[in-house]
């Protein structure tokens, strides 16, 4: 991330984001949790999403928007902002066969 050093990204565990089928999502990055509505689409013939959020930051109600697109290599690119606060660029690589962000 732009914003977070990898060590801060990892605070409390793997950083992630994670979307699904049934149009919404999830991330984890330092110490907030936060989940997703998405709406999906085309840019430049790639998938690409926005979404808004909200969640928790050590106990503390966050909310914000994002996006991220795909790329042919299969990584993910977009922006992460914080409602009233910080904001920061990500790229983000599928996790490795058997890796999982349940431990969250």
């Amino acid at each position: 991330m732009e914003t977070w050093d990898q060590e801060a990204v990892e605070l409390l565990g793997p950083g992630f984001i994670e979307f699904t089928a049934d149009g919404t999502g999830r991330f984890g990055i330092v110490a907030v949790s936060g989940w997703m509505d998405c709406r999906w689409g085309k840019r430049d013939g790639h998938p690409f999403v926005e979404f808004s959020w909200d969640g928790d930051d050590e106990g503390d109600q966050v909310s914000g928007r994002g996006w991220a697109a795909l790329a042919p290599d299969g990584t993910l690119s977009g922006h992460l902002f914080f409602h009233m606060g910080d904001e920061s660029s990500f790229r983000a690589a599928p996790f490795a066969k058997g890796d999982t962000s349940d431990n969250r």
